[in-house]
Order: C-alpha cells, then structure tokens, then sequence
C-alpha cells in the first residue's frame, strides 16, 4: 500500500429527481472512479429517486485527485444509459483534515467549514464539513451534469490505514 494516504469512505446515500431512461423509469446505480479505481453500488429498480445508503472505499494517493462519480440506468439487453455525471473536488475537505487532527476537544457536530456552490464545483448547494463522533465527514447534494435533471446526495471521509495514522503533506 505503498503511497497511499488513506481509505476514502465514499457514503453514497440517494438520488433525486433522477432522469427517466426507461418508459417511466429508470434503474439506476451508481459509479465511483478514483485514480485508477472503480466501485459501484446495488440497481435500485423503477425508481428515479432511489435509496442506496451504499458505502463504498477507494483507496486515496493523491490528495488533489477529484472524485469521478457517473450514475447510469441499468439495461438488461443493451448498453446502460447515462443518467449523469459529477465530480467531488476533494481539497476543501482535505485541508479541513490538516487542520483538524487536533480537534479532539470541540463538540459533536461542529462546523470546521462551509463549501459553497461555484463554476468550479458540482454543488447544487451548500456543502458542510464537521466533526461527528471523532470523525471529520462531509456531506453534499451534487447537481448532476449532462442529463436533463438529477442530484446525487453523498458524505464522504478519509480513515488512515489499519494501524497507521493519516498523513496528509
């Protein structure tokens, strides 16, 4: 595990407003690719505003490397349709983790930061960092691009490696 910074927990826990690839519906899941590396959750079926409550890890090597997140409708006799795509721009967070590895005497549920939509983001809105039970998560809504409508609402946290602590330069 030479090089890597940590494990990324990717939570990935619903969609919204999905677009429609079927006749009124759709079959979507879920693709996260980092660096080299791809995972994906469960096919919700029929159903344009699924639960997935997925967690998936990737491991992390590059603290500037974006997240690449695709969602497609599940076909059982042709190719799977794209349902849109985003992009998590993991450097706000990572900087919150420099910060923050000495935060263990603030209050659950504190706010280390606040990412707010931009150009340069997926954001569909703003996006809150904190510290919850010893952990620093984030949580966002990603607005969906290339695909008439949709959003993706995902938390994401980097844990060290078994035994190791997390070392980020």
């Amino acid at each position: 595990m030479e090089g890597v910074i940590g494990l990324l927990k990717l939570r990935v826990k619903r969609g919204i407003n999905l677009a429609v690839r079927d006749t009124k519906t759709s079959d979507p899941y879920l693709v996260a690719t980092l660096d080299n590396q791809k995972t994906k959750t469960k096919v919700i079926k029929g159903n344009c505003n699924p639960v997935w409550n997925d967690e998936l890890t990737l491991t992390m090597r590059d603290p500037k490397a974006p997240i690449h997140l695709a969602v497609f409708d599940k076909d059982r006799f042709s190719n799977d349709d794209s349902m849109g795509v985003a992009e998590i721009d993991v450097k706000p967070y990572i900087e919150c983790l420099k910060m923050g590895l000495n935060l263990n005497n603030i209050a659950n549920g504190t706010r280390l930061d606040r990412v707010h939509p931009n150009k340069n983001n997926h954001l569909a809105d703003e996006s809150l960092i904190t510290w919850e039970n010893g952990r620093i998560v984030q949580d966002m809504i990603l607005r969906l691009r290339n695909v008439e409508c949709g959003e993706v609402v995902i938390q994401i946290e980097l844990v060290p490696l078994p035994g190791r602590k997390l070392i980020i330069v």
